[in-house]
């Protein structure tokens, strides 16, 4: 049903909007700018740190824009002496409670706070400095995250992240008044709490209260020491995303200029790490229909379906913690990440005749849960830390600005060899949706011998950004050797945000939902929209980067995963059958449960 119209004027302007759309909404329509720093499109309203103050005729003090709906007449004027003098002094309060070090701040220059500061010229102290010397105390003890409540203004985007978005609540507002903090569970260092290390709190935190740890100096010490040999690994998020942060337009493909960019700083080898989805594919595809045919073949009922993928790690903690019970529904399959790592040490190295000790494996990520992931015990299968260091979108962006490297003027560059070629279908591994459909276009090929009933391979049902999708695929005609399947209609479900996953997962332990095979990513929109990917996030956004991903897939001439060359010579040469005894000890693992508090 079509909402009422409603008519009024801003800055002396007409324009109409539905009703109940805020005057912040309605200003964008007439492309007044009005600041925010606890507003975030992904979030519900709170209205708490009045930035976005305005002034409404007749109204006896100024309304939060954000959280104040239009009506019908209204006036409304977003750059008043009365707006101007109010936004300037919310703005110098905050930085009264603010440690503005900014000079030595890892969100100098990329800070929402910094750039009021600079647009309502703020100078001279006009507030004491509130800021006490135990709150510049950082919390650091994540691998994957730092907490500085020094630089917190208790805009509560965290917050309502964790909670509206994760559905895990690592982080609340504790206290009142001028005590009032970001806190976690009892004060515990962020690592003793029931975080996923998703970093979403990052990508919308407006100050540096919350970054990811940074190991870009160790990076650049491994590539300056000359008895390293250094190998890059590149998810497929990092090329649809690089280039915001180095003065390209959203959605730009840069994987050739970040090839190019890679070598220029200085490592041995880039390689890619869609070779090791294409592998998963394999590895993943015949564990799902091993289940299968126990199940329906062998009537095993020890068997455990659906089958969840595995390569989200904030997901896996997620899992670990919240559904334990549920951790043998989970594929045994490592990420593509910690398959690169432990396949560089053995295989990699055997072909190049390098010794594993001697190697440094690092990895470019969308994901800061990767940091935490690639220091789990369970990735040493090749008798080393398989990834020794992993970066965000964000920090290569930094050191390629570090290494004075003109990004725009680069030349396109290729993948190295031996680890490097990938399909279209690994590509899409970095969109929700995405590692299901690689899975589908490669076990219906399996299965029967065919393509995917789907126009140019693009199984269309499984993509866009709704919270949970499902879909339905239909075997017939299959294969002898699967046979088991004839008729067999298999169900598919795709989650992104764990708060969506938090619904299948519901959905599945009550047994008011059936599925053979469920995907689950645990940032919005998958790897695409992860918590290292350049800032800011919103859902336009990341619906551009899911265009060039679809995009780069179809400019591909292969998109299946079992026609990579490199995977097919990877077990011809070393790993010899999907599932096989060398598979098994370096591409798969098992997790444990976690506790919730």
């Amino acid at each position: 049903m079509s909402k009422y119209l409603v008519n009024l004027k801003i800055n002396n302007i007409p324009v109409t909007v539905e009703e109940g759309t805020t005057i912040l909404d309605a200003a964008k329509k007439l492309n007044f700018s009005i600041p925010t720093l606890c507003y975030h499109e992904d979030l519900s309203v709170a209205g708490n740190c009045r930035v976005c103050l305005v002034e409404v005729s007749g109204a006896r003090n100024l309304a939060a824009s954000c959280a104040t709906p239009v009506s019908e007449g209204m006036e409304v004027f977003t750059n008043s002496k009365n707006v101007r003098t109010s936004r300037k002094h919310v703005v110098e309060l905050l930085l009264s409670e603010h440690n503005a070090d900014c000079t030595k701040c890892f969100k100098n220059g990329h800070c929402e706070l910094q750039d009021l500061a600079s647009a309502y010229r703020i100078g001279d102290h006009v507030f004491i400095d509130l800021v006490k010397p135990k709150d510049k105390v950082i919390d650091i003890s994540s691998p994957s995250i730092c907490k500085d409540d020094s630089k917190c203004i208790r805009c509560q985007r965290c917050v309502r992240t964790c909670a509206e978005l994760q559905a895990v609540s690592a982080l609340a507002v504790c206290h009142k008044g001028d005590h009032q903090r970001i806190s976690t569970f009892l004060g515990k260092p962020m690592h003793e709490v029931v975080c996923t290390n998703c970093g979403q709190c990052i990508n919308r935190c407006p100050t540096g209260a919350l970054t990811e740890r940074s190991y870009i100096e160790e990076v650049w010490e491994a590539i300056n020491d000359l008895g390293k040999h250094v190998v890059v690994q590149t998810a497929p998020a990092v090329r649809v995303a690089l280039g915001e942060d180095l003065g390209m337009e959203l959605g730009t493909r840069v994987t050739g200029k970040m090839v190019s960019a890679l070598r220029h700083v200085g490592f041995d080898s880039v390689l890619d790490t869609d070779f090791t989805a294409d592998l998963t594919i394999l590895e993943e595809g015949n564990e799902l229909l091993r289940r299968l045919k126990k199940v329906l073949v062998d009537k095993d009922e020890t068997v455990a379906l659906p089958m969840f993928t595995s390569c989200s790690p904030g997901w896996i903690k997620y899992i670990e913690h919240m559904f334990s019970e549920q951790l043998p529904n989970l594929s045994t399959c490592k990420s593509p990440q910690q398959m690169f790592g432990a396949l560089a040490k053995t295989y990699y190295a055997q072909r190049k005749n390098i010794n594993p000790k001697n190697m440094v494996v690092v990895s470019i990520m969308p994901c800061t849960a990767k940091k935490f992931e690639s220091g789990r015990p369970e990735m040493r299968d090749s008798g080393y830390q398989d990834v020794d260091y992993v970066l965000t979108t964000r920090e290569l962006a930094m050191m390629i600005k570090q290494a004075g490297i003109d990004f725009s003027k680069l030349d396109e560059d290729g993948y190295d060899t031996i680890m490097g070629d990938s399909t279209g279908a690994a590509v899409i591994f970095g969109s929700t949706g995405g590692v299901m459909e690689a899975a589908l276009r490669t076990v219906y090929e399996v299965v029967t011998g065919r393509e995917v009933p789907f126009t140019n391979l693009n199984i269309v049902p499984v993509r866009g950004m709704e919270g949970v999708k499902e879909a339905r695929i239909m075997l017939k005609d299959v294969k002898p050797d699967f046979s088991y399947l004839e008729g067999v209609e298999v169900s598919v479900a795709i989650a992104h945000g764990l708060s969506n996953a938090k619904k299948i997962m519901e959905a599945v332990r009550d047994g008011k939902a059936t599925y053979h095979f469920v995907e689950v990513m645990a940032c919005p929109g998958g790897c695409l929209g992860g918590g290292g990917q350049p800032i800011p996030t919103s859902p336009d956004i990341r619906k551009k980067r899911a265009e060039a991903i679809y995009s780069e897939d179809e400019g591909l001439i292969r998109r299946k995963s079992h026609e990579n060359p490199e995977v097919l010579q990877i077990y011809k040469e070393f790993l010899i059958e999907p599932l096989g005894h060398k598979s098994h000890d370096l591409l798969h693992t098992h997790y444990k449960p976690r506790k919730r508090y």
